[in-house]
C-alpha cells in the first residue's frame, strides 16, 4: 500500500493528500478486482469474455494477427491483461507471455496451467527467453509483455513522469530483431469488463542499435504515462520503479 501510494503520487502533480487517499483506495479496488476476475475467468463462457471487452484501434493488432507475421504488445500493469489475452485468444490469436518464476514450484505450474486453459502460453523468465520469443513471433504469435518495471539488472534508463526510471529492453529488441509491429496497450476497467486502447510505438529508423533500443523504450514509457494519466486508478504497480532512491544497489 505504501509503495502504491508513492508510485501514484509520482503520476499526479500537486495532488492533495485527500485526493491521493481516494486515488489509492480506487487503485486498491481495481487491483482486488483483477484478482477476483482472474480466479473467475476460467469459469466464464467465450461469449461472456467477448461481450465484456471493448477496444479502440483494435485493428492494429487484428491486422497483424490476420497477416500471420506476429506482433509484440507492450503494456504497463493495468486493468486485467489476462481478460484481454483471453479475448484475443478467442479471436484466433496465439498469445505468448513471460512469467516471473514463482515459488513454490507447484504454484508456478498452476499459474502456467491457468493461462494455458484459455490459450496463452507463459514462458519462464530466463536467459533463453528472447530467442524463444523471436521464434514464436516468426511463427505468427503475439508476444504480450508487461514492461513498466525492469526485473533484470540491465534495464534502459527512461524519463517517466518527469523522474528517472528503468524499463526492460525486451520488447524493443524483439521489434528490431523481427520487424514485427510494436503495439502499446492500455487496459482500463469499465462497469461490465475492460476497455483496451491500442497505439503503435514509434520505431526510429536511424541510429545505432543501442540508440534505437533506448529510444523505443522511451517512446513506450511515454505512451505508458499517457495511459496511466488517463486511468491512474487502474495502474497496479506496487513495486519500486524509479531510480532515485530505489535502485541504489545497482550503482
Amino acid at each position: 500500500m505504501v509503495r502504491l501510494r508513492s508510485n501514484l503520487a509520482r503520476t499526479q502533480k500537486d495532488i492533495t493528500a485527500l485526493d491521493l487517499d481516494l486515488l489509492v483506495y480506487k487503485a486498491m479496488r481495481s487491483a482486488i478486482r483483477y484478482w477476483c476476475d482472474t480466479f473467475r475467468l476460467p469459469d466464464w463462457s467465450p461469449q461472456r469474455i467477448n461481450d465484456t471487452v471493448t477496444a479502440t484501434d483494435e485493428h492494429l493488432l487484428l491486422d497483424a494477427i490476420a497477416a500471420g507475421k506476429g506482433a509484440i504488445v507492450t503494456l504497463p500493469h493495468v486493468g486485467n491483461y489476462d481478460h484481454a489475452a483471453a479475448y484475443f485468444c478467442g479471436k484466433g490469436a496465439k498469445i505468448v507471455t513471460v512469467a516471473e518464476h514463482l515459488k513454490p514450484e507447484a504454484l508456478f505450474k498452476k499459474f502456467l496451467e491457468y493461462r494455458a486453459a484459455f490459450g496463452m502460453e507463459a514462458l519462464p523468465l530466463d536467459g533463453r527467453v528472447l530467442p524463444t520469443l523471436s521464434q514464436r513471433i516468426r511463427s505468427g504469435c503475439v508476444i504480450a509483455l508487461a514492461a513498466d518495471r525492469d526485473l533484470s539488472r540491465s534495464g534502459i534508463d527512461v524519463t517517466f513522469f518527469g523522474g528517472p526510471a528503468r524499463m526492460p529492453a525486451g520488447p524493443a529488441i524483439l521489434a528490431l530483431k523481427t520487424g514485427a509491429p510494436l503495439i502499446c496497450a492500455m487496459i482500463s476497467y469499465t462497469e461490465n469488463g475492460i476497455h483496451i486502447d491500442f497505439s503503435l510505438v514509434p520505431i526510429p529508423a536511424v541510429g545505432t542499435e543501442a540508440e534505437r533500443i533506448a529510444q523505443i523504450v522511451q517512446n513506450s514509457a511515454d505512451l505508458f504515462a499517457q495511459g496511466i494519466t488517463a486511468y491512474p486508478h487502474d495502474w497496479h504497480m506496487m513495486q519500486r520503479i524509479w531510480i532515485d532512491g530505489d535502485f541504489k544497489d545497482r550503482e
